[in-house]
């Protein structure tokens, strides 16, 4: 707290007046974090058109754009997911997580259920975990493209951009209907 003081420019009993430990201000960057990219994603998917299947490309586009553009806080958060696992109890971040979404997960299952309905999503899925395998793997390869930063195109000669739109491509091959 010494060092974040110090850099912060600030008095150490204003800074205290706010946050009690190094813990309360990440989990304050993680809660900032999580609002504007929820915020991002309900945008693209609310201004999109079309069947189901457009409105996840859509909401995948919203990940594919935060990386490009707000790499710092896909590496942040890439960085928080490191350290939740390791130190942290999970349920601080389901508190949080039903804070900031009192549905929970239901909208997605919704559009899942939606997308079978219109014929653009295959009929097998499982609306109750389709979006949580989709959304989990869009964020895991989303987090590991920001980590590896520069070197993503040092390694496989293409731009981040260019890979995630690949994996999202390929996830929306899976739901797709045939």
């Amino acid at each position: 707290m010494v060092e974040i003081v110090a850099a912060a420019g600030l008095r150490a009993s204003t800074l205290y007046q706010y946050f009690s430990s190094k813990d309360d201000i990440v989990w304050a960057l993680v809660r900032e974090t999580m609002e504007q990219s929820a915020g991002y994603f309900q945008k693209a998917v609310a201004e999109s058109s079309g069947p189901v299947l457009m409105k996840i490309a859509a909401f995948m586009d919203a990940a594919r754009d935060e990386l490009v553009h707000r790499p710092v806080q896909v590496r942040f958060m890439a960085q928080f997911d490191a350290l939740y696992a390791r130190d942290w109890s999970s349920e601080r971040l389901l508190s949080l997580e039903a804070e900031l979404f009192p549905e929970g997960f239901a909208p997605l299952a919704g559009l899942i259920r939606e997308g079978i309905a219109d014929g653009s999503l295959r009929a097998d899925l499982d609306p109750g975990i389709t979006m949580h395998a989709v959304m989990n793997t869009m964020i895991a390869v989303q987090r590991r493209l920001a980590s590896l930063g520069d070197r993503v195109v040092a390694e496989y000669g293409q731009p981040v951009e260019l890979l995630f739109r690949e994996a999202t491509s390929v996830i929306l091959q899976g739901l797709r209907a045939s």
